[in-house]
This record gives C-alpha cells, sequence and structure tokens, in this order.
C-alpha cells in the first residue's frame, strides 16, 4: 500500500525550523538570566544575625543566574580590602558611615561600587537598665565621670563602670575607646571588647538577675526585642558629639538626643570592575532594599533557637513569598539594567 507523504515535511526542515526556534529563545533565555557562567564570591563579618540580608542578596542573584559560593566569613576591615582586590565579589552589611575608614582604605569609590540604601536608620549608642537609670536620674554617658554613678555597673571590683563594647577591630569599638577618652571617662569607665554575642549574653544574665547594666548596642537587632529600649533600658546621651578623625562631626539626632553615633545605613558594596561588567547585578545593589523592623524579627527568631543555616534560609523564603510582587520587580528591573 502507497503511504500518503504529501503532508509529511523532509527532516532537515524540521531540524532547520527547531535550530531557528532555539536560536530565537536564546536570547529571551539570556535576559531572563543575565548571570549565568558567572561566579559570585559573598562576604560577610562574625555577626550570625547578618546572614539573612547576606542570603537574601544571594538567592536575588541566583534567580538572575549568578552561580553563588557560600558564604565567607570575615571580619570588616579585612572584608573591604577582599573585595577591593577583587578576591571576593560583594558583603551585604556595610554600615555606613561608621565604616567610612575601612571604605577609604580599600580604595574608596575607585575600587569599590555601593549604590543606594540596603536597610535604613539604623540607631547606635549606650544602654542602660531602667530601674537604675530612673532610681539614679541617669540620662548621659557624661554622669559616669562620677565614682558612685560608675561604682553601680562595676561588675569586676576594679572601681570602673564595666561597659559592655565591641569586637577587637570593629569601627564601634574605636568610637567607643575615643569618647571614653574626651569625655574624661578613663578612671571610671572601661569597656569589655571580645565577642559581642557572647558578652552581651553576660549583659542579658545580669539584667535578668536585677544588675545594673551598661552596654553599647544597635539596631537592626535582636537585643532591642529583649531588652526592650524604653521599657527595659534606655539610651543614654552623650555629652557632646565626637567621633575619631572627624572633629566636625555631628551626632545628634532630629529630636535633639544625641546617642554619640550616627544614624547609620546598611548598603551593599561590591568590587567595582565586577560590577560594571554585571549591570544587573550593580542595579540589583542599588534597589535592594529591606526593613530594620524585619531584621530585628528574624533576628530575634534566631534568638529563640531558629538559628541553622536551613532556618534562615527559611526565614529568608518567607520574606521572599511575603514580598513577592517587590522581589519580582527587583529582578525585572536589573535584567533590565543588562539589556542592550
Amino acid at each position: 500500500m502507497r503511504r500518503n507523504t504529501a503532508h509529511r515535511r523532509p527532516l532537515r526542515d524540521i531540524l532547520a525550523a527547531g535550530l531557528i526556534a532555539i536560536i530565537t529563545a536564546t536570547p529571551a533565555l539570556a535576559s531572563d538570566r543575565p548571570g549565568a557562567g558567572v561566579t559570585v564570591i559573598p562576604l560577610k563579618s562574625s555577626i550570625a544575625e547578618e546572614t539573612f540580608q547576606t542570603i537574601l542578596v544571594m538567592k536575588a542573584l541566583e534567580d538572575l543566574g549568578y552561580t553563588v559560593e557560600p558564604i565567607r566569613e570575615v571580619e570588616y576591615a579585612a572584608a573591604f580590602i577582599a573585595i577591593a582586590n577583587g578576591d571576593a565579589t560583594v558583603m551585604a552589611d556595610n554600615w555606613d558611615p561608621q565604616q567610612a575608614g575601612f571604605f577609604e582604605n580599600a580604595g574608596g569609590r575607585d575600587t569599590l561600587y555601593r549604590e543606594g540604601v540596603y536597610a535604613p536608620n539604623g540607631l547606635q549608642g549606650y544602654l542602660i537598665d531602667k530601674k537604675t537609670a530612673d532610681e539614679h536620674g541617669i540620662t548621659n554617658l557624661g554622669q559616669f565621670k562620677d565614682p558612685e554613678i560608675a561604682a553601680l555597673f562595676d561588675h569586676t571590683g576594679d572601681g570602673k563602670a564595666d561597659l559592655t563594647g565591641c569586637n577587637p577591630g570593629w569601627a564601634c569599638e574605636q568610637v567607643i575607646e575615643h569618647q571614653i577618652e574626651v569625655f574624661g571617662l578613663r578612671d571610671t569607665v572601661a569597656q569589655n571588647s571580645g565577642s559581642y554575642s557572647a558578652i552581651i549574653a553576660d549583659t542579658i544574665t545580669r539584667f535578668k538577675q536585677g544588675e545594673p547594666v551598661l552596654y553599647y548596642g544597635w539596631t537592626p537587632y535582636w537585643i532591642s526585642g529583649v531588652l526592650v529600649p524604653g521599657e527595659d533600658v534606655v539610651w543614654l546621651n552623650v555629652p557632646f558629639s565626637a567621633l575619631p578623625d572627624d572633629p566636625n562631626a555631628d551626632t545628634s539626632q532630629p529630636d535633639g538626643s544625641n546617642y554619640g553615633f550616627e544614624v547609620n545605613n546598611q548598603r551593599i558594596v561590591a568590587n567595582r570592575a565586577w560590577a560594571e561588567n554585571n549591570p544587573a547585578a550593580a542595579r540589583l545593589f542599588a534597589i535592594m532594599q529591606i526593613s530594620s523592623n524585619d531584621i530585628s524579627a528574624q533576628n530575634l527568631l534566631m534568638r529563640d533557637g531558629e538559628d541553622s543555616e536551613a532556618d534562615i534560609k527559611r526565614h529568608a523564603e518567607a520574606w521572599i513569598a511575603t514580598h513577592q510582587d517587590t522581589w519580582t520587580a527587583w529582578l525585572e528591573e536589573a535584567r533590565a539594567a543588562a539589556r542592550p
């Protein structure tokens, strides 16, 4: 029986049509994944509570097609140098202006890319328990020049108030030491430097035991959910603005209060040459933004035990699902930046 082949297309025509379809589809696929074939090395400090912000950036980069390596931990000053030298790609938690010295020492805008604000309006300063503040009328760090006031916070028996401070090498450690000196507190206040997560845990234990506490703190961070400003603790004002290497510093707030530190923004910083070669990622870094409240809420989940890598990834995925329209808009704007 003779087969009817009139309606059949030759094999070469079918293959040619398929090839054309593939070629036609390729630009669309490429525009959806502008980072395909490009590797990203993300950095963060030893602060576990900065992992959430970092993972959000990593997930966005992955959605753009980038191959993102696991997070590498390195302290801030070294991180800026590594990124500037091209040994790493990006860090999601640059505290600006507090880390301005680290930024400039690594080459500034000549070697580093930084646009936009990732998490705005972070407060920093000194806090004490509200009970002691109310009983003794303590509102200003300058009052610690009084040995009797300082002795209330002496936990080591050396006659000085024990101030829970920062990790050695952090910018805040340098600011605290400078302010102890210029405020005339060297004889009555001593900064306890060390692993912040460990020393603040001791501070919280003392607070729960009813002892006076004096510590450096910041937002966003989980501590403000455990020691709540205005309820459990109060911010202290400082005698005047005083930052190292900046005689014209003004740390006062719009309401007239002065906590001794400028309001900081968390910003994403990347290697400039890499960012210029990857406009999709550069645009993403410039437009991503999350609230301090969202970061603090996630940090409190970690404080309550949800602190594994799997937990934090789940928190990030939940945030994305809750903000899906915003997430999609970020990705589309990033993709558009990579198109000719």
